[in-house]
Parts: structure tokens; C-alpha cells; sequence
């Protein structure tokens, strides 16, 4: 019935401000603009979609008949599967010109016609299709003959295939495309082997290719994060540290930040005119210089940036680690430096990797932070940024800079699952484990406390000087302090109308909230599902559907930009420009974390659970709604806090996605950045970082916490 909706009643074509219903007042159904796909045939346009009437029809015809009938569930496969794949195949050989392929124009002739990208009537027809494919695979007994599960499986495996796999395969085709806009497999070699991505010049006092240098400065940022996230996680658990929560909050704060928030206090702090370097040029007399601006002054903000998600996986790994082993260790004479070296070490290896490995990939993709403070130093993140927007505008060259990117980032993930190996890192058992983990070795403690100190002292110098260049008047120039940049940001004014929002950022800012509120429950529920449907299901082709849906955290945001600027800037998916792009990218960008926390819970919650519910009558839906999801508030709550926190700070494909009509508050910040406008590109992200303190806090209220026992902490013994 939503199909048949769809095929009558609704605008088969993008139209723009759907939501408005404009369209209703504006020559709908009959204008071939807003019209329905059953209107356009009736007025013989767009012939090629009227074959789907007979996969509409055909179900009617299996209506009455019970589901255990064979040939219910081959009617049912048969007219989704044709549907959907004819759907397909018409949105990718027709487009904006006719047909999109030279075969198909000598195959067929020249077409004469044309069409724009699918509306709200060809997604619930697409929908319908897809569906009614999954029911007639149930039917025939797929998954238990279990409806919703198979319906979830067909679902993720759709939105993945279009929104992941369907870009990236878009832009590696494009970087074969020549500068005549044909293929060339001799133009692509010619620009993948190009100096400016390869060159080795920083060994002969010149500068090296983009690809070594973002590789060089990934490695040596995985290197400090694990490290630094490690420091951190011991002074957390092995420690009698007296101020462990405020370390804790000041390890994550930067999560919250804008990413080349910190790139700007570090221009406050060490750049040209910047506090401390005008200070030591008073005191020894020497010339102030730009030594920040280059691998340095990158290296040290990313370092900054990425070191909480570093603590963050490090956290776990350490407390984890079971005390039994440890306190072993001790009994067969082994001092604490031994067993830190021998047993505690080792055993954290799959946190340092995983830590390493998000280190790098956040580094490779990072693209306000080189921008800010890059000057000379090309990364490949800018590269392709100004491929695409600069004068040049070369989507090959886009397109293979990014390949290169992904060939890093895939490489460093198969390179961890290499060298974590088959080995068993499991230390916690059904086993009660009542021991305690032993303090930090001397040796180690020292070093370990100077570090966290020191590191914890600068990043909180670094904030405060956030903080104070959002009241200055102009840095280095005129340190008054002012409210003018809140106020240019921020205003309001009142007139005849009423209460006006003024601020040169309020349009920006509205955006971002309106797209991270909606981008933030849709990543939760494709994260939810996706992590149900790997714990508590088993079905064909399982492991590939969990690499499917992880993909998209391995791939960088700066690749997922280009992506989908080059796929969906033209039928059958044309969203290009518009909200929607923007929140499809942060659900598919954000997804893993969801499946991660949910797998994470879901792993702590029996089996028998389901069972218990699925023998009492209830289907997996039900099951799934009534006793899993309120057993998840904690999976939730990340999966809604990461989502919302990422969307309001993330610039690597935002850059790419934004449009004159929806803007972004970090796509806005870069530009006053690049404006030199530093007073106020910090007093928006300071106001950001408080936003966004805010609505982490009515997130936790909103879900609250899982409740198991059935008592309260107040109880006492009754």
C-alpha cells in the first residue's frame, strides 16, 4: 500500500522544500515537476517507469493466501526483486542528459528525454520493493521465517550498499576519468606517480609529496595519543592520584571542540604575534619566527585533538586487565617493573592497537588543523580539499588523492588485525576476581606523573586561551577586552516584528543543531539494529555484513566528502546541496560507534532473555522493543551523545557538503578563519563547546540510566 501511495499520490522527482508542501498549491499532480509517477505516464512522459505498475500489482494477486503457501513467497520475491533492480537500473541509465552511458545512446538510439533525481514518491516505491522482497524471503523460511529480522538484514544491507559502498566505487571510478572526459588508465598512472603526492624532496631541502608527509605525521600521532592515552589510564587506575575525576573531564574535554579550535589557541600561544613568542623574543632577545606553522604546529594540535579518544579506548583496555594475573606474577617473584613488562603490558596490546589505529585514521583525515597551521606542509586531506574548490577544480586528482588516503587507512587496519594476531587477550571470566590492580612500577611511575602533569597543565593553558581570545579585542594588536565578537556572532535585536536573531552566525548555528538533532537518533537506531542483528542472529554472509557496517569508521571524513560530491550530485540520488546530504553523512560516518556500544551491552545481556520473551509469544520485534532496547540506555546515550557531539564539530567532509543555504557552524568558523577573523572564529567555538556541554547533560536526563535490581541506592536493607 506505501508503494502504491508512492506510484500515485506522490512527486516521483526531487522537489525542493518538500516538507513546506508548497508543491501542493503549485501545480500538482499535473505539472511534470511535482507529478506523480502514474500522471506521467498518463501524459506519455517517462515510459521507462511503468513497468513497475506490474511489480506493484503483482503481490495483490497473493493477497488472500497464507504465508506457508510456496507460491506466496515466490510472487512476493519475484515481483520485489524485479522491481527494485528495475528501479535501479532506470535511475542509473537515465539522467540529466538522456542516457548516462555512450553504449546504452548506440544500443538505443538518442532517448530525447530526461530526469532528475528520485523524490519522496520513488523512495517510498524503492522502499516498498525492498520490503516486499524481504517479507517473500521469509516466507521461503530465510532466518527462521522471521519477518523483522530479515526486513533489518535487507534494510542496513541497502542504506550501506547506497550511502558506502555506492560513493566510494563512484569516486574510484573517477579518478580514471581524463581530462577529455573519458577513461585513461595512462592519465591515471600519469597523476598517481605526480611529484606533489610521492616526491621525497624533504631528504634534499626541499618539501615531500603530500602522501609521505600525512603518512609520516599519522604515525607519529598514533604513536603520541596510544601513548599519552596510556599515560593517562595508568594515573587513572594505577595510581593514588587525589584529583582523578578532574583529570578524567580534562582528558575528554577536547572531544567537545572543535578540531582546529585548538590549532587557533596555538597560533594565540606560539604563533607570530602569539603570547609565548613575543615573551621569549623580550627575554633572550632573539627573532620572533613561524616555526608552529608546518608538521610542528600539526602534530602538536592533533595531539592534542585525539589524545581523549586515545585515553578513551585506553581506559577500558586497563581496568580490564584482571588483577589475578597480575598479583600471579607477584607470588612467583616477580617485582612490580616485571609484571608490568611481562603480563600487564601484553595484555593491553589490542588497546594500543585499536588506539594506534584511531590515531591515524583521525590524523589522516583531519582537515581544519593543517589548514590552520599547515603553511608549506601539505597533507593529503588539504590536497584534496583544493582539487575540488580551488580554481583548478580536477575530481580526478580528487578522486586519486583520496584513494591514497583510503589505501593508507585500510592499510593500517590490516595491519593491527596482523599484528594482534589470533592470540587470546581475554583475562575476565565467569570467575569472581576480588583482587586489586598493584600501583604503577617506580620506574615508570615518575616519567608517567611529569608527563600527565605537564601534558594536563598545557591543555589547560591552551583552553584558557580559548577562552580569553574570545574577549580580545584583536590579538597581538589590541588585547582590550570586548564583547564585540559574541555580539557580531550573536545579536539579537528587537523591532516592529518582533525579536530579530541579527548575528552573522545564527543561520549557521540554527543549521548545525537542526542537523546533528536529526542525524543524532537515526545514527542510534542503524547503530542499534545493525548491533542486534550481529549478536543475536546468525545468517548468511554475517562476517561481511559486519565489515560492510564498519567500513565507513576506516574510511576518513575527507574521502567520504569527495564521495559523495561525486555520487550524488546527479540522478538517481541528486541531494547534493541540500540537508539531507549532510545528514546522511554524519548517520553512515558516526554508525560504527553505535554498533560498537550496542554490541558491547548487548554482549552482557543472556540469550535467554529472548527466548523467554520469543516463548511467551512475542515476535522479534516486540522482543527487541520491549525487552532489549530498555536494557540499553547506556549503548544509547553514547550512540546519541557521540552523533550529536560529532556533527556539531565535524569539518573533514562537512567542507565538501555544505551549501550557501545550509551552512555549517565549523564550515563557518574556517571561513572566518581564513578571514583572519581569529576573535571570532573562537568566541563561536567557545560558545559551541558550552552548547554542546548542555545538550550532552539533557541527553543523560532524557534517557537516564538502565535500571536492573529492583532496588534503589537509598534502600538500605529493606
Amino acid at each position: 500500500m506505501i508503494g502504491w501511495a508512492g506510484f500515485l499520490l506522490l512527486p516521483w522527482y526531487g522537489v525542493e522544500d518538500f516538507y513546506t508542501f508548497k508543491w501542493l498549491l503549485d501545480g500538482w499532480p499535473m505539472d511534470s515537476d511535482y507529478a506523480p509517477a502514474i500522471m506521467l505516464i498518463a501524459q506519455g512522459q517517462k515510459l521507462w517507469l511503468a513497468p513497475m505498475l506490474l511489480a506493484l500489482a503483482a503481490p495483490l494477486l497473493v493477497m488472500r493466501r497464507r504465508k506457508t503457501d510456496a507460491i506466496y513467497g515466490k510472487v512476493l520475491i519475484v515481483a520485489g526483486g524485479f522491481g527494485f533492480a528495475w528501479l535501479v537500473a532506470q535511475g542509473l541509465g537515465i539522467g540529466l542528459r538522456g542516457y548516462a552511458y555512450g553504449w546504452m545512446i548506440a544500443l538505443f538510439g538518442d532517448l530525447g528525454d530526461r530526469q532528475f533525481g528520485m523524490g519522496y514518491g520513488g523512495l517510498l516505491v524503492a522502499s516498498s520493493f525492498l520490503f516486499v522482497f524481504t517479507q517473500g524471503i521469509a516466507a521461503r523460511g530465510a532466518v527462521n521465517g522471521d519477518v523483522f529480522v530479515t526486513a533489518a538484514i535487507g534494510g542496513v544491507v541497502a542504506v550501506v550498499t547506497i550511502f558506502v559502498f555506492f560513493p566510494i566505487t563512484k569516486m574510484l571510478g573517477a579518478a580514471f576519468i581524463s581530462d577529455d572526459g573519458g577513461y585513461s588508465i595512462m592519465e591515471f598512472f600519469g597523476k598517481f606517480v605526480d611529484r606533489r603526492i610521492w616526491g621525497l624532496g624533504c631528504f634534499s631541502g626541499t618539501n615531500c609529496g603530500a602522501a609521505w608527509n600525512s603518512l609520516f605525521l599519522a604515525i607519529l600521532v598514533g604513536l603520541l595519543t596510544t601513548t599519552l592515552g596510556l599515560i593517562f589510564a595508568l594515573v587513572l587506575t594505577r595510581s593514588g592520584f587525589k584529583y582523578k575525576q578532574s583529570l578524567r573531564a580534562l582528558t575528554v574535554l577536547p572531544i567537545i571542540t572543535p578540531p582546529f579550535v585548538i590549532g587557533l589557541a596555538l597560533i594565540l600561544l606560539f604563533g607570530l604575534s602569539g603570547t609565548v613568542t613575543q615573551w621569549v623574543a623580550g627575554v633572550f632577545d632573539v627573532q620572533p619566527t613561524r616555526w608552529l606553522y608546518g608538521m610542528p604546529g600539526i602534530l602538536i594540535a592533533q595531539t592534542l585533538a585525539f589524545t581523549p579518544i586515545a585515553f578513551l579506548v585506553m581506559i577500558g583496555v586497563v581496568e580490564g586487565v584482571s588483577p589475578s594475573m597480575e598479583e600471579a606474577a607477584q607470588t612467583l617473584r616477580a617485582n612490580r617493573w616485571q609484571t608490568f613488562r611481562t603480563v600487564s603490558l601484553p595484555l593491553m596490546r589490542p588497546g594500543l592497537a585499536n588506539a594506534f589505529l584511531l590515531g591515524f585514521i583521525e590524523s589522516m583525515a583531519d582537515f581544519g588543523n593543517p589548514l590552520v597551521l599547515g603553511g608549506n606542509f601539505d597533507v593529503l586531506s588539504t590536497e584534496i580539499f583544493f582539487a575540488i574548490v580551488g580554481a583548478q577544480y580536477d575530481q580526478s586528482r580528487a578522486a586519486i588523492l583520496a584513494m591514497v588516503l583510503l589505501g593508507f587507512t585500510l592499510g593500517a587496519f590490516y595491519l593491527q588485525r596482523f599484528w594482534l594476531g589470533k592470540k587470546s587477550y581475554t583475562t575476565v571470566t565467569g570467575k569472581g576476581d576480588s583482587g586489586v590492580h598493584p600501583p604503577m612500577p617506580k620506574r615508570i611511575a615518575l616519567p608517567v606523573y611529569a608527563i600527565a602533569g605537564t601534558w594536563g597543565l598545557f591543555t589547560i593553558m591552551v583552553y584558557c586561551y580559548i577562552i580569553y581570545g574570545s574577549f580580545v579585542q584583536l590579538w597581538g594588536v589590541d588585547d582590550t577586552l570586548t564583547f564585540k565578537h559574541y555580539m557580531t556572532a550573536f545579536a539579537v535585536t528587537w523591532g516592529d516584528g518582533g525579536m530579530r536573531w541579527t548575528g552573522s552566525a545564527w543561520d549557521s548555528f540554527f543549521t548545525t543543531i537542526m542537523i546533528a538533532t536529526i542525524a543524532a537518533p537515526f545514527t542510534a537506531v542503524m547503530g542499534l539494529i545493525t548491533a542486534y542483528l550481529l549478536t543475536r542472529q546468525n545468517f548468511a554472509g554475517k562476517r561481511s555484513f559486519e565489515f560492510g557496517t564498519m567500513l565507513s569508521f576506516a574510511i576518513p571524513g575527507t574521502v567520504i566528502g569527495v564521495a559523495y560530491i561525486l555520487a550524488f550530485n546527479v540522478p538517481p540520488i541528486e541531494i547534493t546541496g541540500t540537508g539531507i546530504i549532510l545528514v546522511v553523512s554524519f548517520v553512515f560516518r558516526n554508525m560504527p560507534v553505535g554498533v560498537r556500544a550496542g554490541i558491547a551491552s548487548m554482549s552482557q545481556l543472556d540469550k535467554s532473555l529472548d527466548e523467554s520473551s520469543l516463548t511467551l509469544g512475542a515476535n522479534s520485534w516486540q522482543t527487541f522493543r520491549l525487552i532489549i532496547l530498555p536494557l540499553l540506555r547506556p549503548a544509547i546515550l553514547a550512540a546519541l551523545v557521540y552523533s550529536f557531539v560529532r556533527a556539531m564539530t565535524a569539518i573533514s567532509a562537512v567542507i565538501f557538503l555544505v551549501s550557501a543555504r545550509y551552512d555549517m557552524a565549523t564550515s563557518y568558523i574556517i571561513g572566518r578563519v581564513e578571514n583572519n577573523d581569529y576573535g571570532l572564529a573562537i568566541a563561536y567555538s567557545t560558545a559551541l563547546i558550552f552548547v554542546m556541554l548542555f545538550a550532552v547533560g539533557m541527553l543523560q536526563l532524557a534517557v537516564g540510566r538502565t535500571k536492573i535490581g529492583r532496588r534503589s541506592s537509598n534502600s538500605g536493607g529493606h
